[in-house]
């Protein structure tokens, strides 16, 4: 058996890396060329339409009996682990590959590179009418949610891998830590009952966990199992079925989640050899919870200790993301002022008592407000 270590991974990445997908913008446009490319060498499907007729398809690879399901992208701007799927199938078919060799016998991968193509095409948390498809699981009113509800139905997988990115607001507990990668095994039912298939999700978590501290100590995050049923996730556990959600979070200076996108590589990796050379029992379960619980401990930038209006305060500003030309600007507003010493800013800028003024006399410095660039006193300052 091939041992998984982080000198491994770190080659595996180096090596497999899809060159093509790069940044946040990521759309059926950017994989239709790869997926044409390996329609000679995976098991390549249509499987349906999105509400806006762009095809959604289903990739397979391998033949063993543990079946394992992935889908990104459920949400069109969150594709950091559409990126990291792709540079796992660039691995997978490699047949020299020893890694490869071992997860292709004894596991089958049902991979959906994009479920929401609309959303992904108008980087938007929602599908062409506006629906978030993860809280459509029990009403399906969707094309999205029916097909992959019916791929659910016909698999029946051992595992299902729910991708997901989540916002920098994020901390692994509350720490001046980013939440990097965050994973949760959802709750089944209202009481968040710790149930045989959470358990085997869990101990799967336990896992990538104990390889991400090797690398990206203390930036790893539980998510809240907070219980919905219209989730996806939830519903999975619900049927029985143990469900792993990911949540591609910031590293920092990483606003283009190409650095996070590697560790979401190392987790699938781990994860994939992990079930492919062990009999997942549930054992050693408990380990999950020595993940944090994310906290929301972050803002993208805090300037501290300024004189605003006459008073002695901090100003909070977060990025909106913009799609412009196919390309996604981060647009710097102002969303809060107040005193901001129990929070952390991915950037902090110190103001030592200066008094801020925005660069453009004619917008105040107020909630919602761009602030692109600032003076404290008569020093300029850039938000890049």
């Amino acid at each position: 058996m091939h041992v998984m270590n982080i000198d491994t991974l770190k080659n595996r990445f180096t090596l497999y890396k899809e060159l093509s997908l790069f940044g946040r913008y990521i759309c059926l446009d950017h994989i239709t060329p790869l997926l044409e490319k390996l329609s000679d060498k995976v098991d390549l499907k249509q499987i349906g339409y999105s509400e806006n007729n762009a095809p959604i398809h289903l990739i397979t690879l391998g033949t063993g009996s543990k079946k394992l399901l992935f889908w990104s992208q459920m949400h069109g701007n969150e594709s950091t682990t559409t990126k990291a799927m792709f540079d796992l199938i660039n691995l997978l078919i490699d047949s020299d590959d020893d890694i490869t060799s071992v997860i292709l016998k004894e596991c089958t991968l049902y991979i959906v590179p994009i479920l929401s193509p609309d959303g992904a095409k108008a980087y938007t948390r929602l599908n062409y009418n506006k629906v978030d498809l993860n809280r459509d699981a029990q009403d399906k009113t969707q094309k999205e949610s029916v097909i992959l509800n019916d791929l659910i139905q016909h698999i029946i997988p051992d595992f299902a891998f729910n991708l997901h990115g989540q916002r920098t607001i994020f901390s692994a507990g509350e720490t001046n830590y980013p939440a990097t990668v965050s994973f949760l095994s959802p709750a089944g039912d209202a009481e968040r009952s710790i149930t045989k298939n959470r358990k085997l999700a869990m101990q799967v978590i336990a896992k990538m966990n104990e390889v991400l501290q090797k690398c990206i100590p203390n930036q790893v995050g539980r998510y809240d199992d907070g219980f919905n049923l219209n989730c996806v996730g939830d519903t999975l556990s619900d049927m029985g079925i143990p469900a792993i959600l990911f949540e591609s979070g910031h590293y920092p200076n990483d606003y283009d989640r190409e650095i996070t996108r590697q560790y979401i590589f190392y987790s699938l990796i781990t994860s994939i050899h992990f079930i492919s050379t062990t009999e997942i029992t549930g054992e050693g379960y408990k380990d999950y919870y020595l993940i944090p619980e994310n906290g929301k401990c972050f803002y993208d930038i805090i300037i501290r200790d300024v004189i605003h209006n006459g008073e002695n305060i901090d100003i909070a500003v977060q990025f909106k993301e913009e799609l412009t030309k196919n390309n996604v600007k981060f647009i710097p507003k102002i969303v809060k002022i107040d005193n901001l010493q129990n929070f952390y800013g991915h950037r902090e800028i110190i103001g030592e008592k200066r008094t801020i003024r925005n660069e453009n006399v004619t917008v105040e410095i107020v909630p919602e407000a761009e602030l692109l660039k600032f003076y404290l006193d008569s020093e300029l300052f850039l938000i890049e």
